[in-house]
């Protein structure tokens, strides 16, 4: 079995156990059309950056002020690289660091319809929004920028409940992403 073919073979398995992730995705807040792939983007599409943080083997949420829980992070600045760009939203987000490399674990490539991109300096129409996990330490307050989610709680639960929270506040393909980084943690 040739490298391609094993790849190939890996991603519809994981397709199959993933099937909300993996599915085409319609992201209305943004009029954007979206796909989840495990193979890695180019750097200059990425644009945003999320994680997966375990601390002691819990999954570290963030509540934001609606009462809405997210996975940290958020879009990448002019110029900055995915990693800075990952500690600025780990800090800002979850007062939180790494202890780690991150494990990247895929994408979402999206197309927008909107006539302009987000931010002058980001692709358009296409982009890839960069999933992964890492072990983190969380020792401060969330920064909470102006111009960002305005954190009010940061909570490591277990990953079935990050499942749970993450399912009844966001996308429904968010709690299959926390089993995939599980996954990708303990295979």
């Amino acid at each position: 079995m040739t490298d391609t073919t094993r790849r190939t073979s890996d991603s519809a398995a994981l397709a199959a156990r993933y099937p909300v992730l993996h599915a085409p995705q319609r992201w209305e807040w943004g009029g954007i059309d979206a796909r989840f792939t495990t193979e890695l983007p180019p750097d200059e599409l990425v644009t945003n950056i999320h994680l997966v943080g375990f601390t002691e083997g819990r999954v570290v949420l963030c509540r934001d002020a609606r009462g809405h829980w997210f996975l940290p992070g958020g879009t990448r600045e002019a110029a900055e690289s995915v990693d800075s760009c990952l500690e600025r939203e780990l800090l800002e987000e979850a007062g939180a660091r790494l202890l780690g490399p991150p494990t990247w674990i895929g994408h979402h490539l999206a197309v927008s319809e909107g006539p302009t991109p987000y931010r002058p300096w980001q692709p358009h129409p296409v982009k890839a929004w960069l999933w992964g996990w890492a072990e983190v330490a969380v020792d401060a307050a969330p920064t909470n920028p102006a111009d960002g989610e305005q954190v009010v709680e940061v909570r490591p639960v277990t990953p079935e409940e990050a499942r749970l929270l993450l399912t009844h506040h966001r996308e429904p393909w968010w709690s299959e992403l926390v089993a995939l980084a599980v996954e990708s943690r303990t295979g």
